[in-house]
């Protein structure tokens, strides 16, 4: 396997389409919000990956724009026909999505939001929304503290890869300072944030293909510690049918100035 770079999900993406979802509540909680604040014509979900959020987005009667700059990422979607009929898909990043000016009401980025330069990709948000539209930054970690699984789990990932720093869990550290940086170029106001706790039961073979998936670890672990940690993952789990993971989708909204 050849070594996997920070924020580059191309050997990752078959891995990536068995990630979770994200809580609905939330979601609908949002277009309610926006709707009543601005009106959504047009969505633009940047950052797409293979279209966790975008399918969402189109089951709840949005449509607009999939921005997606990895091609394996965005392979990935077209071939599984993620959300063909409401979402057009495209090459772009969070910094240069090549959308026309003022032409969707609502951006979302899910899961992603760290990776970007922010203060360009807030400049390109901008200049992509309509009048006072939204941008939404969400992440969906584990819960884990809600799991005496999942924190063995977690434990496990500390002992195998002792001076990990998360980069994109979406919990504790590596979200401190979104509201500041969301904030932090003058386009945006007014922050809302929310957050909701969900479950996903799954199979063994997804949940460690989900491990598979995760980024920053690899990194960080190499090959040869990411194998063991999966290793002790799957002897973990291995008494087991099903796994029943808990989630929590948190989101931050800011309204462009």
């Amino acid at each position: 396997m050849k070594t996997i770079k920070h924020g580059d999900f191309t050997q990752l993406a078959e891995q990536y389409i068995y990630r979770p979802g994200y809580s609905y509540p939330v979601l609908r909680a949002l277009i309610s919000y926006i709707r009543t604040e601005h009106g959504i014509d047009r969505v633009a979900d940047v950052g797409a990956g293979t279209g966790k959020l975008t399918e969402i987005l189109a089951d709840l009667g949005l449509q607009g724009y999939a921005v997606e700059p990895n091609d394996a990422m965005r392979r990935e979607a077209l071939r599984m026909g993620t959300s063909l009929q409401n979402f057009s898909w495209s090459t772009g990043t969070a910094e240069q999505t090549d959308l026309p000016d003022s032409s969707v009401d609502w951006v979302c980025m899910a899961s992603s939001f760290h990776w970007t330069d922010k203060k360009a990709a807030l400049a390109e948000f901008h200049r992509i929304l309509r009048g006072n539209g939204f941008f939404t930054a969400l992440w969906n970690p584990r819960d884990i503290e809600r799991s005496e699984l999942h924190m063995e789990i977690e434990d496990l990932v500390r002992y195998y890869v002792p001076d990990l720093k998360r980069v994109s869990s979406g919990l504790h550290n590596p979200m401190s300072g979104i509201q500041e940086d969301l904030l932090s170029t003058g386009h945006f106001r007014d922050v809302l944030f929310m957050e909701a706790s969900h479950e996903i039961e799954m199979s063994k073979e997804r949940y460690i293909n989900i491990w598979r998936s995760v980024n920053d670890i690899q990194v960080q672990a190499g090959p040869e510690r990411f194998e063991k940690l999966i290793k002790a993952i799957e002897r973990k789990i291995e008494h087991l049918d099903m796994i029943v993971v808990p989630y929590k989708t948190r989101a931050w909204t800011v309204q462009a100035r």
